[in-house]
């Protein structure tokens, strides 16, 4: 599979767009950042075959003293640019500048002009997201809700005892402390409104485990092993925990 990454993104929404792909065999990115050598030197070493658009033409000569690395001085919105990176080739197209108008050019570009099966752009202004999806943009990454998702993952964390994610992240084992404050005290496992992909496997409650039944309440102090698939451990937590 080939791929063409355009753009610049913070490394942890490029690890993250890569990982919800097939693993492609070549990418291209375009990094104005100091901070992209290590993250292209790192893909090319894990065998991916990695070229770069940049406009910058010191950068570019930064880039090319990575050895492995195709760099290409150009503006990536340029058809003729594209067609020197042989965008007809590619399979993946990220678009990861820091306009939005450009991203969307790129992939409109890749998608109709070149064929590209798979374009994913890079949007600052969340309130654009729809609009993305309508032009045919197969995935957009948000700048501002991956970092509204970053604090929302490290509240996460701190409401937690224990997280064990098994089958790649597919489905995690929690221990959930219910404090004080949680508004499911009292209340049956069945009056709780949680997700279809979360089941509490059981309560830890003083020294003693049980398996919960619909009718089984909890309590102030319980411990609950909760099993989550599809990533819905964070809905799960704010439904048990209020928080």
């Amino acid at each position: 599979m080939v791929a063409k990454v355009i753009g610049h993104i913070p490394v942890l929404n490029i690890l993250s767009t890569l990982k919800n792909s097939a693993p492609p065999e070549y990418e291209i990115y375009n990094f104005p950042s100091n901070s992209s050598e290590r993250l292209l030197a790192k893909l090319i070493a894990k065998g991916y075959k990695v070229t770069t658009i940049n406009q910058t033409y010191e950068h570019c000569k930064e880039l090319a003293k990575i050895q492995g690395l195709i760099v290409i001085n150009g503006d990536g919105t340029r058809p003729y640019i594209l067609e020197d990176a042989n965008a007809n080739e590619m399979d993946i197209a990220i678009a990861l500048t820091t306009r939005d108008d450009n991203n969307l050019i790129i992939c409109e570009l890749c998608k109709k002009k070149y064929n590209i099966k798979k374009t994913v752009a890079l949007v600052n202004d969340a309130n654009k997201t729809e609009f993305f999806y309508r032009m045919g943009i197969d995935s957009v990454v948000c700048a501002t809700n991956a970092i509204t998702s970053i604090i929302e993952q490290q509240a996460f964390i701190d409401e937690v005892e224990t997280y064990i994610p098994i089958s790649e992240g597919k489905i995690s084992i929690i221990e959930l402390p219910i404090t004080a404050n949680a508004p499911t005290i009292g209340k049956k496992l069945w009056e709780i409104d949680l997700p279809k992909e979360v089941i509490i496997g059981c309560i830890l409650r003083n020294e003693h485990s049980m398996i919960p039944r619909g009718d089984t309440r909890i309590l102030e102090g319980d411990i609950l092993v909760v099993i989550s698939g599809d990533k819905k451990e964070l809905d799960a937590v704010k439904e048990l925990t209020g928080k």
